[in-house]
């Protein structure tokens, strides 16, 4: 087991370096740097001062050595639009995503897993069907566009729900929906999949032969091996969620950091968009690294010794 935890974290860390040099390399390859913090009326003089002032006239290999070594002690820079330090940003609109990431994780579980308990028990019924159906249309449409069309149906038609904007629990609904619809496909294939080969187990009828009541079969026996699988691929569907929360945060305007990294885009803040990158890269290449552990853990023939 340590030996699969060394190579894993070894996996987990070149990962992060070639994350850590795509996040710098946006800074450059968006154009000429100095011109746009300089501005579109500034002369040669004006763009060789800036470019002296943030370093920019040093090589590349230079440039990165100091800003990944600054970043690894949380200092991104300035946010060249609101003239602060970015990590304090990024750390103020924090809880609002993982709020939204984890809300739409735990809601994907809550309905995904009795759904596919249910087909897995009834396979090729229409509850079977109607998973498959759910399952297929949650991968196939886009996240942004199941958000504008709960906009339009439960907020423009009903009223129920705010539009947009960051408030009480009403502001997460609809993000948090359609978050949980992109997750729970995965949850619901895995979960019927797996209810299907324990049911057909040995054992499994070995304790119905005992005369085991169905509900004990079902739920101490069947289920508590079904889902530990999932239970790993939780931790990497979270991470997606995060990652995902750029798209929806700007669709429902929600001030989390996802909507800060879209500010920060259509404003040319790169300092900001470059730590957010490596954040929530960082954050997706530790919850998989966990992922991958806690299978490691669960099932040891996938151990690596």
């Amino acid at each position: 087991m340590f030996i699969y935890f060394l190579k894993r974290s070894l996996v987990a860390l070149l990962v992060a370096i070639t994350v850590s040099i795509i996040s710098f390399m946006l800074l450059h390859l968006s154009g000429d740097l100095a011109q746009s913090l300089a501005g579109p009326t500034a002369s040669e003089a004006d763009i060789i001062q800036v470019r002296k002032a943030y370093g920019l006239d040093r090589p590349l290999v230079v440039q990165y050595g100091d800003w990944a070594s600054k970043a690894i002690r949380g200092d991104f820079g300035e946010s060249f639009f609101l003239k602060q330090p970015v990590f304090p940003i990024i750390v103020d609109r924090f809880p609002v995503t993982i709020s939204l990431g984890v809300s739409a994780l735990l809601l994907a579980l809550l309905v995904s897993i009795p759904l596919g308990i249910v087909a897995a028990l009834r396979p090729n019924s229409w509850i079977d069907r109607l998973a498959l159906t759910i399952s297929v249309f949650g991968q196939a449409m886009p996240s942004f566009w199941f958000g504008l069309l709960l906009i339009m149906l439960f907020g423009i038609n009903l009223r129920w729900l705010p539009v947009s904007g960051t408030g009480g629990w009403q502001y997460y609904v609809m993000p948090a929906v359609t978050l949980a619809y992109y997750s729970m496909p995965a949850f619901m294939r895995l979960t019927r999949a797996g209810m299907m080969e324990v049911l057909a187990s040995d054992y499994i009828r070995t304790a119905r032969a005992k005369g085991l009541r169905s509900m004990t079969v079902l739920f101490k026996h069947a289920l508590r091996n079904a889902v530990i699988p999932l239970v790993a691929v939780a931790a990497v569907q979270l991470g997606f969620a995060l990652g995902g929360s750029v798209v929806i945060e700007a669709v429902f305007s929600l001030h989390g950091v996802g909507y800060l990294g879209w500010e920060s885009i259509s404003r040319a803040d790169f300092p900001v968009v470059q730590a957010i990158v490596l954040i929530l890269a960082c954050l997706y290449i530790v919850l998989t690294l966990f992922a991958d552990l806690l299978n490691a853990f669960l099932d040891p023939r996938i151990r690596v010794n």
